[in-house]
């Protein structure tokens, strides 16, 4: 019997591999996604992710790397201290080198001679950040369409005031390992802002205005519909006896993206090494088949990207996601038939796995009947609360989600408490509609809930429950967050039991 990831991944499936290589032998298909993977010719050439109007991370021993004849000696000369830097190819043409770069500033430039002679121009120093996972991030400031998101017109027309430079890497997969993308780095403007990552740019935005106009780098490398095992390298996915590696092949096409280590290969793989202050991901809508597995799946995604870069534990900031109807989705999933309440379950479980991250509850924002949600500005101002806080130290504000601790009973009543507060909760004087209580019966029937603003608790009753076994919040597919902390920040759904 299929189970229900394997539907979700559909890589068993021999009809769609059929698909994959018909679509594949169309000429469309040959130019369009293979030429970013075209080898790239003998002669000195940077990896992709170098281009002119780049983003270096300020204040680090920044990565400059490319290829060349064999035995050729490099020589990479900045201009912000007009520093050269020396080293020669290795036997495959690989070359590397590790610059010093100042506090953010700029434009500067970059020269790199070998068998030939490279500038990149316009380059500034600030802080980079990269961002991933599946449609809600890929979605672009200017909205899908037919899809809006709110505020774009405004963000797009101030960003000719903004130093923010992004760079769009292509949704492409392959089943191999892959050094080279056809993009490059775009300085924000009216023309071109729109198509910037809505999620990263909010968050670019708002970082950029509380930290002085330093400059600021997004990297988007997300694909729509994407699960987290795509993005898994093979020593990630081969902790899960579950998740099988898949042979290389030189098979690429825009059909398997949901097959393991697949957009790994082809959109992170490139990018390692490069010199970043942590990473924005926004997934998880696609991995509802497998529910008990996304955590840890997560954990071993972050801890195989942080190994490959070598940059120590970067912060990870994820989006949860946010409600939805899923009740279509639930065809796959009848065991979980609020399936997006137990995903977000899982996210809240994510968090607590992986060292140096934090969420940003979505759970006042979604939309019943579009899984896009157009308010994109909390999300990437959210996220970027968190980088203020826990990446750049800044005190004094709400920048995290007052989240569910512990239940305790007393006689009748369900006292829950929470940790993160920092001035207490509040319903914004709303009745609390959305929690749930339950006694021996495991039956929960909705409860009658308050909030003790001195102590900073939510006590729920019902006359039906006279010994409170649990409770739950808010843990449907589709609500609208009532309980928030002071600063405006919504917790998460949750539930006190385990059944």
């Amino acid at each position: 019997m299929e189970r229900p990831m394997d539907i979700g991944l559909g890589w068993a499936n021999g009809n769609i591999k059929q698909h994959i290589k018909m679509r594949i032998n169309s000429l469309y298909f040959i130019i369009v996604l293979l030429l970013p993977f075209v080898v790239i010719a003998e002669g000195l050439q940077p990896a992709s992710i170098f281009t002119d109007h780049m983003v270096l991370q300020q204040q680090t021993n920044a990565a400059i790397w490319g290829w060349d004849a064999p035995g050729t000696s490099i020589s990479v000369t900045v201009s912000w201290d007009g520093k050269s830097y020396a080293v020669k190819s290795d036997h495959d043409g690989r070359w590397m080198v590790h610059v010093e770069t100042p506090q953010a500033g700029g434009p500067y430039s970059i020269t790199i001679e070998g068998s030939g002679k490279i500038t990149l121009n316009d380059v500034m120093i600030g802080e980079v950040w990269l961002a991933s996972g599946q449609s809600n991030m890929s979605m672009p400031l200017k909205g899908y369409s037919g899809q809006p998101v709110e505020g774009s017109t405004e963000a797009i027309l101030s960003s000719k005031n903004k130093t923010i430079r992004f760079i769009n890497v292509p949704a492409l997969a392959a089943y191999t390992a892959r050094d080279h993308f056809n993009a490059s780095w775009i300085s924000a403007s009216p023309p071109t802002a729109g198509e910037c990552s809505a999620v990263a740019w909010f968050f670019a935005s708002f970082l950029q205005e509380h930290l002085g106009n330093t400059p600021i780098g997004i990297i988007n490398a997300s694909y729509g519909g994407s699960c987290v095992e795509a993005w898994m390298p093979p020593q990630a996915c081969r902790l899960f006896e579950d998740i099988p590696v898949p042979p290389a092949s030189e098979d690429t096409s825009e059909w398997i993206n949901n097959v393991p280590t697949v957009l790994y290969n082809a959109m992170i793989h490139p990018l390692v090494g490069y010199a970043i202050k942590g990473l924005l991901w926004y997934q998880g809508e696609s991995n509802i088949f497998n529910v008990p597995r996304y955590a840890p799946s997560v954990d071993a995604m972050v801890r195989s990207w942080r190994q490959e870069w070598n940059q120590g534990e970067f912060p990870f900031y994820f989006a949860q996601i946010a409600p939805y109807d899923y009740t279509e989705w639930n065809f796959f999933t009848p065991q979980w038939p609020e399936i997006s309440a137990y995903l977000r379950e899982a996210q809240l479980k994510s968090q607590k796995l992986i060292p140096n991250s934090a969420m940003a509850v979505l759970l006042d924002i979604g939309e019943e009947h579009q899984i896009h949600p157009a308010r994109k500005q909390e999300v990437g101002q959210r996220l970027a609360l968190l980088a203020l806080a826990k990446t750049y130290g800044w005190q004094g504000f709400e920048f995290e989600s007052p989240e569910y601790d512990s239940l305790e009973v007393k006689g009748d009543k369900a006292i829950l408490h929470f940790s993160g507060q920092m001035n207490g909760l509040t319903s914004y004087e709303k009745p609390l509609q959305l929690f749930e209580i339950a006694g021996e019966n495991k039956v929960f029937v909705k409860g009658q809930a308050t909030i003790d603003g001195e102590k900073g608790t939510v006590i729920v009753t019902s006359p039906l429950v006279s010994k409170p076994m649990a409770v739950r919040y808010a843990f449907k597919n589709f609500v609208r967050g009532e309980l928030f902390g002071v600063g405006g920040l919504p917790a998460s759904s949750f539930r006190t039991d385990d059944w």
